[in-house]
């Protein structure tokens, strides 16, 4: 699985069978589980990005990308992304003096 996503760039594909285009943006591991954030790879400036989380799970000696379908735990890995991206996006403090 780690050589399929060194692309910054997936295709997922939903339960109905549609496939969209997203970027990963972030990976964190928490509770010895791997959890991976993308979003829209086409995105305009204007849109709110839709943050879509993804568990790296195993199934017949494969690991897959699942949904994570629980909403507290969903809640919660989101909340993580999301402080992870603001500390790598925050902007420095400048002394005045």
């Amino acid at each position: 699985m780690s050589d399929e996503y060194k692309n910054n760039f997936v295709v997922l594909t939903d339960e109905e069978g549609n496939e969209k285009e997203f970027e990963h943006i972030d990976t964190l591991e928490d509770g010895g589980t791997m959890y991976m954030a993308f979003i829209p790879a086409e995105l305009s400036l204007e849109e709110e990005a839709e943050v879509v989380i993804l568990k790296i799970v195993e199934e017949d000696g494969e690991e897959l990308l699942a949904t994570v379908d629980d909403d507290d735990e969903n809640l919660r890995i989101y909340n993580l992304f999301m402080d992870r991206l603001e500390d790598m996006y925050e902007a420095p403090e400048f002394d005045e003096d």
